[in-house]
């Protein structure tokens, strides 16, 4: 018998004192088995960072043809596109002539900077492409705000986030790839 996602209910306070957006939102997350709860935790930080009313989750993980993340307008049209990890060229050109902006995030540092050593002379091409790098706490950090029913507070302010939960809080911040 197939393991089953293990399910998250979420509740986000976000204050972005960067782009001045500050609302609430009540969001389920699915944890395929075959995904890790650190990278789960980083689909949650790229959706703070990124939040708007429109900004969706998608089936991720268990699918090809969609991102972790993506903002739709009213025709179904794909605004925002948002990948997590190292994809491929492929992807990427995919990604690129589908969607109007194009964001990556990179979690894994050592794994991150090698591909993007190997990928950032291509990668330059696509001009609705935008690369990011997430520096995160540490998994014992990262499982303090942890649970299945979660409320959270975020503030953003430049590129760092700063999420409580109760007393426990951690912050993370993105540096954009040149």
């Amino acid at each position: 018998m197939a393991q089953k996602s293990t399910i998250y209910k979420v509740q986000l306070e976000i204050a972005d004192l960067n782009r001045h957006y500050y609302a609430s939102h009540n969001l389920t997350l699915a944890c395929h088995p075959s995904e890790t709860t650190r990278r789960m935790l980083c689909r949650l930080l790229i959706f703070i960072h990124n939040a708007s009313e429109q900004l969706r989750f998608t089936k991720g993980i268990s699918t090809n043809d969609e991102p972790d993340l993506w903002e739709k307008s009213l025709t179904d049209e794909i605004d925002l596109w948002i990948d997590l990890g190292q994809p491929d060229e492929r992807r990427i050109a995919k990604a690129c002539g589908r969607a109007k902006t194009v964001r990556i995030y990179g979690y894994e540092p050592r794994a991150f900077s090698v591909w993007w050593q190997q990928h950032q002379a291509a990668l330059t091409r696509y001009k609705n492409l935008t690369t990011w790098e997430l520096d995160l706490p540490n998994d014992n950090d990262l499982d303090s705000i942890l649970d299945r029913t979660m409320k959270l507070h975020c503030t953003l302010q430049e590129n760092e986030i700063l999420v409580a939960s109760g007393s426990q809080a951690i912050s993370t911040s993105f540096r954009q790839k040149p």
